[in-house]
C-alpha cells in the first residue's frame, strides 16, 4: 500500500495508529517497531536516532503518537516534544526513559507530553500507552503530576542538582546567567580567571552539562519561571 504525499489527513477511525520512534540506540528502535509491528492497529511510520533527524521527520511522516526517549546525545526529547507539540498539536507525544526523576517528569509535563514511561515497562503495557496516547488520553501519573505542580505553583521547584554546588558555584553559576565571562566573574569575585574556569568545569560536571552556554540557559529558564509564578 503507498500512501499519498498530498493527504492531508492520513488517519480516520479504522486506519491504523501511526507510530514514530526516536531512540539513539538502533536495537531500542527495533525491538519497538518489531513490538509495534505484532498489533494490527498501528504501525510504525518513521523513525530517528536523533533530535534533528526527528524534528525532520516527523513532519514529513505525520504520525499519531511519537514515542521519544528522553535523552540522546544531541539534545533531549523534551524538546523535540515541545516544538513538536507546538507546530502539530494534534501529535501525542509518549516520553520513554531509562530513570524517572522529578526534572525530567516536570519539562515533559511543561512541554505538553501525554505520557511518561520507564524503558522496563512491559512490551503489552507501552502498547497499550499508545493507544491511550492517540486516543488523547494523559498517562501521566496524577500524584506525580500534582506533586510538581504544586511545587511550581507555590514557587519552590527545587532541582536537586544544585543541592551539590558550594556556595561559589551558585554565585559563578548566577554570574554565567548574566552573561559574564571567567575574566569578568573573576573580577567581580576576585579570583584568578584560572580559579574560576576550573570552579565552572567543577560545577557543569555537577550539573550534567558540557557547556556553559547550557548553564546559561538554565539559570534563563528557572529566572523566568521565578518570575512567572
Amino acid at each position: 500500500m503507498v500512501h499519498n504525499a498530498d493527504m492531508t489527513s492520513t488517519s480516520g477511525p479504522d486506519s491504523p495508529i501511526r507510530v514514530f520512534l526516536m531512540d539513539d540506540h538502533e536495537i531500542v528502535r527495533r525491538g519497538l517497531a518489531d513490538l509495534i509491528g505484532l498489533e494490527r492497529d498501528m504501525e510504525v511510520v518513521g523513525e530517528a536516532g536523533s533530535t534533528k533527524d526527528a524534528l525532520l521527520r516527523i513532519p514529513a511522516s505525520r504520525p499519531d503518537v511519537a514515542v521519544l526517549d528522553v535523552r540522546l546525545p544531541d539534545g533531549s526529547g523534551v524538546e523535540v516534544c515541545r516544538e513538536i507539540r507546538s507546530t502539530m498539536p494534534t501529535v501525542g507525544c509518549l516520553m520513554l526513559t531509562s530513570y524517572a526523576d522529578d526534572e525530567a517528569l516536570f519539562d515533559a509535563i511543561m512541554a505538553g507530553a501525554s505520557g511518561y514511561v520507564l524503558k522496563e515497562i512491559r512490551g503489552n503495557d507501552l502498547v497499550d500507552a499508545i493507544r491511550q496516547v492517540a486516543a488523547g488520553k494523559s498517562l501521566l501519573d496524577p500524584l506525580a503530576t500534582q506533586r510538581v505542580l504544586d511545587r511550581l505553583r507555590n514557587g519552590d521547584r527545587h532541582d536537586s542538582r544544585l543541592d551539590a554546588l558550594s556556595e561559589q558555584e551558585r554565585r559563578i553559576l548566577e554570574l554565567i546567567g548574566e552573561g559574564l565571562t571567567n575574566r569578568q566573574i573573576g573580577d567581580q569575585l576576585h579570583l584568578a580567571e584560572k580559579t574560576v574556569k576550573n570552579y565552572v568545569s567543577s560545577l557543569l560536571a555537577k550539573l550534567g552539562m558540557e557547556r556553559r552556554t547550557q548553564a546559561a540557559a538554565y539559570v534563563a529558564r528557572m529566572s523566568a519561571e521565578r518570575e512567572h509564578h
